[in-house]
């Protein structure tokens, strides 16, 4: 079966599965099983001889990233162990003087917090809620915020665990170089935070969220109804008095470590699991090239991590043995981001990203060539990959588990150079998944924006969804137009840049259109 269509087959019985039962677990469970059979030419036991070889061998490479998730799960309780959270609050409280204030705020928490979305999450809904209540800002309001800044965040910040998990699907030595060229590219991410600020700062609210704001502003109910969801929020001991720097400066440790180590690594590092005398490379950009993300962003967030805990104990804003219980609490928290991560690299793996059993790069290479070579279906790869991503990202509530099953395929296409048509389709990819997973009701992001914000679960997807769409659609015909331009041949600079400028321009005229309907509604 290797170097054939069946190749394939793994990825499709994922998909279909996952469209069909919307449970991700046992869909790609299923696709890799599938996989190992046909590798074994149905052979049962050598199917699952080969399927644990390979999840084990997943587990081994990709370790620091799995090491980085767990970390980034312990800081997440030891900032709310420490009342740092609560501390940023009333800090906040203090300070703000306005609803737009309050919301603006909110906005730069979610973006400091960005190096995980479940971090963010976890944090900006229970540090800025009474801030925003406080300013009579609806729940569903504050959902979206920290929705929007959570994942759409994550996925153009390259100190992240979405960065190194997307790294981790890249069949390139190049992989952390790569995820940085997509940034201009992720259209849907950028739109979203752009239209994001334009809204508060204009104080433009359309559809449901706007009836829901109208209600918050007028009688000060910001549920708009009952909520259905019990607060998710980390449990904070009221009786300790934690401080804005508690929350501060493990942040800035966590950053300032891991952006060191991947630079060090990325000297050191010599692709054959050695850490060698001689620098492998001449500057710092390349350095950042070279580095093996995983394993850097799993020293920096241990080394952050014990600094913090060095500094917690020494200044008493943390005892010992809270310390070590937020060791398990952590990792407890990120289970289920790593079985997603775990199930998917092994999808990818069985398929033939990094050298896989079936080798579907091979019929790829052989059989759909002219795939790759005509000008129109070149043109046309980065929107339909968005479609295809939105929806396998809506079905399934994940991102990370369609980056593993599309990622491949695209580069299984295109190829795994720099070349702006290959980084086009993997940034077309990765945008159509946030969007999936951030207007999903059964992502796990959306379940805890709406938790943190103590908002209805149902009444945040509803008033999200024309917002997330708009974006979505404008990013859909920008790489429409994106593709033929690429196609062309134009440079990596000119495209991105022709890309972004589409994408911004569109966004414009449509809140302005917004902006004048409202306007003309409210004067009727």
């Amino acid at each position: 079966m290797s170097g054939t269509f069946w190749a394939f087959l793994p990825a499709i019985v994922a998909i279909a599965l996952a469209l069909l039962t919307k449970k991700v677990y046992p869909s790609l469970f299923l696709g890799i099983f599938v996989g190992a059979l046909l590798y074994t030419e149905g052979n049962l036991m050598n199917a699952f001889s080969y399927l644990i070889m390979l999840m084990g061998g997943k587990l081994g490479e990709n370790g620091g990233i799995l090491i980085f998730l767990v970390v980034l799960g312990i800081f997440a309780v030891i900032l709310a162990q420490t009342g740092a959270t609560r501390a940023y609050g009333e800090w906040a409280s203090r300070k703000l003087k306005s609803q737009k204030g309050s919301l603006l705020s909110t906005i730069a928490l979610g973006c400091l917090i960005f190096v995980d979305d479940y971090f963010n999450c976890l944090t900006v809904g229970s540090v800025m809620r009474p801030v925003t209540d406080k300013f009579r800002v609806s729940r569903s309001k504050l959902a979206y915020i920290i929705d929007s800044t959570a994942a759409p965040v994550c996925i153009i910040a390259p100190i992240s665990s979405w960065a190194a998990a997307v790294s981790g699907f890249l069949d390139s030595d190049n992989a952390i170089l790569t995820f940085i060229m997509t940034i201009p590219f992720n259209l849907y991410a950028i739109l979203t935070l752009l239209m994001m600020l334009s809204l508060v700062i204009l104080k433009i609210d359309f559809g449901k969220m706007g009836k829901n704001q109208k209600i918050a502003d007028e009688t000060g109910d910001l549920l708009a109804g009952e909520t259905e969801l019990p607060s998710e929020d980390l449990e904070i001991d009221k009786s300790v008095k934690g401080k804005v720097w508690h929350l501060i400066v493990p942040i800035v440790l966590l950053i300032v470590c891991c952006v060191g180590s991947m630079i060090y690594n990325g000297f050191f590092y010599d692709w054959n699991g050695n850490m060698v005398a001689e620098p492998q490379v001449g500057n710092v950009i390349e350095a950042f090239s070279n580095c093996d993300a995983g394993i850097s962003l799993g020293v920096g967030s241990v080394i952050a991590l014990i600094l913090t805990f060095v500094i917690y104990i020494a200044t008493g804003a943390l005892s010992f043995g809270k310390c070590m219980d937020s060791l398990t609490k952590g990792f407890k928290s990120m289970v289920p981001a790593i079985l997603i991560l775990v199930f998917a690299w092994t999808l990818s793996g069985i398929m033939g990203a990094k050298g896989g059993y079936l080798d579907a790069r091979l019929f790829v290479e052989t059989n759909m060539g002219e795939l790759a070579s005509s000008g129109l279906a070149n043109a046309l790869i980065p929107a339909i990959f968005f479609l295809i991503a939105c929806g396998i990202s809506f079905a399934t509530g994940t991102s990370w588990g369609t980056f593993g099953i599309l990622i491949p395929v695209a580069t299984s296409i295109l190829g795994t150079g720099l070349q702006p048509n290959v980084i086009l389709a993997i940034s077309a990819i990765l945008a159509g998944s946030v969007y999936g997973d951030h207007v999903s009701p059964i992502s796990d992001t959306t379940i805890m924006a709406s938790s943190g914000a103590q908002c209805n679960h149902i009444d945040h997807v509803k008033t999200q969804l024309p917002y997330a769409s708009l974006c979505a659609g404008i990013s859909f015909v920008a790489y429409l137009i994106a593709g033929f331009v690429v196609g062309t041949g134009l440079s990596y600079a000119p495209a991105a840049i022709l890309t972004l400028a589409t994408g911004i321009v569109l966004l414009a005229l449509s809140i302005l259109l917004i902006f004048l309907f409202g306007k003309k509604k409210k004067a009727a």
